[in-house]
């Protein structure tokens, strides 16, 4: 019985000074942050069943996709390896958005994943060129250049000695690139647990835990001419700091009978840099609130729906009007493929336009 208390003495204790060194990091974090919207790309999700359960989506998540929404939930991998792939486009196909992933287990209760994610803007007019010194047009002087984000999500999770309970985080390396123009490196870390009793899971993700920084170069030499010409200002070198964020999640897996389940969920994405146009603000934090729900049948066929950017927008008139976004999806899986699919924003509720999403997942080697 003794043996019994020191372990779960000795278990508490490690979780009390792991909070402990994630408040002191998100303090500091919190009053060195430089950039409100920073590396917005991240915050997009991945996977048409996030995005059909409006992002709603790091309690239920149990694929490989957890990587990006929730590395400790790596752990419950259906099968020793599954890889995942996305592709969407927005504005109307002017920037596409691509997601890969892999995920495998180490043993019984270690599991590690990586991701890959790319938003980009190709083939964009580069017209500094196009007026040559004697102040003639030259179309043929114009060329082309790309603006991406990239980021590659390391991730580790293992099953701790607390029944229920598994802890993850994800080392996040970033490279931005503007055309010749300018470019940045940063890096970043999250950390994560889920905690598992009966059918309910409780899941926290605090991201950026310390902030995320990236380091932003300027090649001038291209710009500096045309910039004063016009009267813009020449851009320096400088640190762009992401703050932290902290996502907390709940969810409840209800069996109807042998063939049908529902589960819904409940997401509080919650930011500390000031006021944001979300449902709870104040002057410290701000919180956005998601809701979600999947209903399947023998887990091959899935429904799916969800709301989340619920705010107040305002007319010109003055008038304000609490909007929201309702999303659908729907998913297949056929032995270890799944296929899924989902429609953002349906009716044009919200500020956000509507966009398809689709996602294929491949699992390897069933766990027994």
């Amino acid at each position: 019985m003794l043996g019994i208390v020191n372990y779960f003495n000795t278990e508490f204790y490690i979780l009390k000074k792991l909070i402990i060194i994630l408040v002191i990091l998100l303090t500091y974090s919190v009053t060195k942050a430089q950039v409100k919207y920073v590396n917005e790309f991240l915050n997009i999700g991945v996977g048409a069943e996030a995005f059909g359960k409006g992002n709603a989506h790091i309690a239920g998540v149990q694929d490989v996709t957890a990587g990006y929404w929730n590395p400790s939930q790596l752990v419950y991998l259906e099968n020793n390896l599954e890889v995942g792939l996305m592709h969407s486009e927005y504005f109307a196909g002017l920037a596409a958005y691509d997601y890969g992933s892999v995920g495998f287990n180490i043993d019984d209760k270690t599991a590690m994943g990586v991701t890959f994610m790319r938003f980009g803007v190709d083939d964009i007019p580069n017209t500094l060129d196009l007026v040559d010194a004697n102040g003639n047009f030259n179309f043929d002087r114009i060329s082309t250049f790309s603006s991406t984000d990239n980021a590659i999500l390391i991730s580790y999770a293992r099953k701790t000695k607390v029944e229920g309970l598994s802890l993850g985080g994800n080392t996040k390396l970033l490279y931005r690139r503007v055309g010749s123009f300018a470019n940045a490196y940063g890096f970043g870390f999250d950390f994560s647990g889920t905690y598992i009793k009966n059918n309910w899971r409780f899941a926290a993700v605090m991201r950026d835990a310390i902030g995320t920084f990236s380091a932003w170069r300027f090649n001038t030499d291209d710009l500096e001419e045309v910039f004063l010409r016009t009267g813009n200002e020449i851009p320096a070198n400088s640190i762009e700091t992401a703050v932290p964020r902290l996502i907390l999640g709940s969810s409840y897996n209800y069996k109807i009978d042998e063939d049908f389940a529902v589960s819904p969920e409940i997401n509080l994405d919650i930011t500390f840099d000031g006021k944001r146009n979300v449902l709870l603000k104040t002057d410290f934090a701000s919180a956005d609130i998601r809701f979600g729900l999947q209903a399947n049948y023998r887990k091959l066929i899935f429904l799916r729906m969800g709301i989340q950017n619920i705010q107040q927008e305002q007319f010109i008139s003055g008038k304000q009007q609490t909007t929201f976004q309702p999303n659908i999806g729907l998913g297949f899986r056929l032995k270890k493929v799944a296929i899924d699919y989902a429609l953002t924003d349906i009716a044009n509720q919200s500020a956000a336009l509507y966009s398809h999403v689709f996602s294929l997942r491949i699992g390897i080697n069933k766990r027994q």
